[in-house]
């Protein structure tokens, strides 16, 4: 009977050794699992760090690439609408009434020839107060010339952009342009042939309306689809692209145009005097005065 009642006590004795070597076996094993979760945890972080900065730098790098190819766009825009440069011709030696060659004196060349020759210009001098032309402006303004644009030059289907646009003979020049536009290009060349004849006998033009995307770009439109955006030539030479020279008398013209609110191409980073467009601030003032109706 005593042996029975000492069972007892010595199972619920070894419940205890028991229970308690297994709670220490498990806090043992939860401390072991806390401590290579939290080393793991930190290791994940730390790569996340990593891909999140070289993420980053990838994002930077590709904004860099995506403005220098827009760069390359314009310039290869710009270069399109050029005209083959006509072949330079040499003149023969000028004589004097005996068949002698005349002196130097004799020999320099007229006043209207240094139209042509190329100078380095001050390009911060131009285009204050104007902005280049952007994109999702000429779109809201004006509107999409039309839907199916290539890299080619065609004409405008966009009923009301195609009701503003007419072509003019304007002094010299011959032009498909919107017809403020136009108005504005006669104001220009009215007082071209009042303060400097000799560079109004001598415009010519490059080009005008081309709707076309810029060429290597699948969506935006070139300044030229809007008819707002003319390529000047004088003495029928085209002056030279992006060589950081402009023809004198281009820099001369780009004052005129400046004043009647145009953007001359004299002032892109890489120089393209022949280029002039009307400004955003001129747009916008032709259809506050109605001249442009609203979309």
């Amino acid at each position: 009977m005593q042996s029975n009642n000492l069972i007892a006590p010595i199972i619920v004795a070894i419940g205890v050794i028991i229970a308690a070597v297994a709670f220490a076996m498990v806090t043992t094993l939860l401390e072991s699992a806390d401590s290579g979760a939290d080393l793991r945890l930190t290791r994940l972080e730390e790569a996340f760090d990593a891909e999140s900065a070289q993420r980053a730098r990838l994002e930077a790098e590709i904004a860099t690439l995506k403005a220098d190819l827009a760069r390359l766009r314009d310039d290869m825009s710009l270069l399109a609408n050029r005209a083959p440069v006509a072949p330079s011709t040499v003149e023969a030696p000028v004589v004097d009434a005996e068949g002698l060659t005349a002196g130097e004196d004799a020999q320099h060349q007229p006043e209207t020839e240094a139209l042509t020759e190329q100078m380095r210009a001050a390009r911060d001098r131009f285009n204050k107060g104007i902005t280049q032309p952007r994109n999702k402006t000429m779109l809201a303004l004006l509107g999409r010339p039309r839907e199916d644009l290539g890299t080619d030059c065609r004409g405008i289907t966009n009923p009301r952009l195609k009701d503003l646009v007419e072509t003019r003979q304007v002094g010299p020049i011959k032009a498909t342009m919107l017809k403020p536009a136009l108005d504005s290009l006669e104001r220009i060349v009215a007082k071209l042939q009042a303060d400097e004849p000799d560079i109004a006998a001598k415009l010519g033009t490059a080009g005008a309306l081309c709707v076309r995307l810029i060429r290597g770009s699948n969506s935006s439109v070139s300044n030229h689809s809007f008819g707002t955006a003319i390529d000047i030539t004088l003495q029928g030479e085209l002056d030279p692209f992006a060589d950081g020279t402009m023809q004198i008398g281009l820099v001369i013209l780009a004052e005129h145009f400046n004043e009647e609110g145009w953007y001359w191409g004299g002032g892109y980073n890489r120089e393209d005097g022949m280029h002039f467009e009307v400004g955003e601030e001129t747009l916008q003032k032709w259809v506050d005065e109605g001249l442009i109706p609203s979309q």
